[in-house]
């Protein structure tokens, strides 16, 4: 019996596609689980062989040496684990502290860029070319030691207004130490953050319902700032009592004192990073069609409302993908803190791996530490990637 024209004999699995692409991917995945394992077998044996087995027990051994900079609490009595902690912490102020500036400067740069003032245009170039080819460790060494340890001594310290203190041994500025209606205040802060998040998703919602674009983190901001401020004013003791950094003798004492190590580090990565942000910000708003510009000027906008209404937004989709990149180098690039003596995350880690020998258990925590720094920070940028993309019919 003839088959129809319109049947078709089947395809031999050997000769299919679909089943070809499985089986490739699965013999990867096997063939590199194999390699692991045969790697993993030799580090075990050759570990073996010197009397040393993997273990993480050894984190709860005393550290026995002492952290310049710490967030809480620690002593050279403290284990090999709060020891860790204080290098993550540290690490992870840097790179808060880091992302935040770089953007608002990356931002600032690539805007100034493109303006129209030829001395604006010329130095932001100037700036942009000059960091962008320079090496990010020669430029860090050289930021710590010919700028933050050039400055004046204790003594002869550069005051700025608002009591800021510039010397050699750091940069002191006024703190706030808690009081006892502190805690009061924290629930009246976590108050106005709830309703500053109420408020943002509110004018979202007008502004989708309505087709007008408030400005929904400056309204959102300002209602936190206000709830913030009739607590402090409504509570009969100021949460804070803010203290100024004072001159005694040749040190510094009250307020924070910024070291040199951690000023020097954060604002060379921000400076560093944000010539590359700039560069980003730049090649997005030029993405934008000029015939986008030129239809807002035509309906009345303001430089300020073109570039807020219609520019950043078709433009952060060119924005976002390099951008995160950039994120990602700058958190990454928080290790070379030991090239200026700030104890972050692998400062430590190397630090507890010379005094334990536990080479092989310490590198794989910081390099599982830095890969879910680098995850995390990626998931979220997808996430508003996705967000934010224009929805094409």
């Amino acid at each position: 019996m003839q088959k129809s024209t319109g049947q078709k004999a089947a395809i031999p699995f050997w000769r299919d596609e679909r089943i070809l692409n499985i089986l490739g991917q699965a013999a990867f995945i096997i063939g590199l689980v194999i390699i692991g394992s045969f790697i993993f077998q030799n580090m075990r044996a050759g570990l073996a062989k010197q009397g040393i087995t993997l273990s993480y027990n050894f984190l709860q051994g005393i550290s026995g040496f002492d952290i310049s900079e710490t967030l809480f609490t620690y002593s050279r009595t403290s284990s090999y684990w709060q020891a860790f902690q204080v290098g993550l912490l540290n690490t992870l102020s840097v790179s808060i502290v880091g992302v935040i500036a770089s953007t608002i400067f990356g931002v600032i740069l690539g805007v100034a860029r493109l303006s129209t003032n030829f001395l604006i245009n010329r130095l932001a170039a100037f700036y942009l070319e000059l960091i962008r080819n320079l090496s990010l460790l020669v430029f860090l060494i050289f930021w710590y030691l010919g700028v933050f340890l050039k400055l004046p001594r204790v003594g002869d310290a550069v005051i700025w207004p608002g009591s800021i203190y510039l010397t050699n041994r750091g940069v002191g500025v006024p703190w706030g130490l808690p009081t006892d209606s502190y805690p009061t205040f924290r629930l009246i802060l976590i108050i106005g953050l709830v309703l500053a998040i109420g408020v943002f998703f509110a004018l979202r919602a007008y502004s989708k319902r309505t087709g007008q674009a408030p400005l929904t983190i400056l309204w959102a901001s300002l209602t936190f700032a206000v709830v913030a401020l009739l607590g402090w004013f409504v509570l009969p003791e100021a949460p804070l009592r803010f203290d100024a950094p004072v001159i005694e003798g040749l040190n510094m004492t009250g307020g924070k004192v910024l070291s040199p190590e951690f000023m020097a580090l954060t604002s060379g990565l921000v400076l560093y990073t944000s010539a590359f942000i700039g560069e980003v910000v730049r090649s997005g708003i030029l993405s934008v069609s000029k015939g986008q510009v030129e239809a807002s000027r035509a309906l009345g906008f303001n430089g300020f409302q073109t570039l807020r209404l219609i520019v950043f937004p078709q433009a952060l989709r060119v924005i976002i993908p390099p951008l995160t990149s950039q994120y990602l180098n700058l958190i990454k690039n928080s290790s070379l803190a030991i090239a200026v003596g700030y104890p972050d995350l692998f400062y430590i880690s190397n630090a507890i791996q010379n005094q334990s020998g536990r080479t092989v258990e310490m590198f794989s925590l910081v390099m599982i530490t830095y890969l879910i720094f680098s995850l995390v920070t990626s998931l979220f940028m997808n996430w508003y990637n996705q967000r934010i993309k224009l929805v094409e019919r």
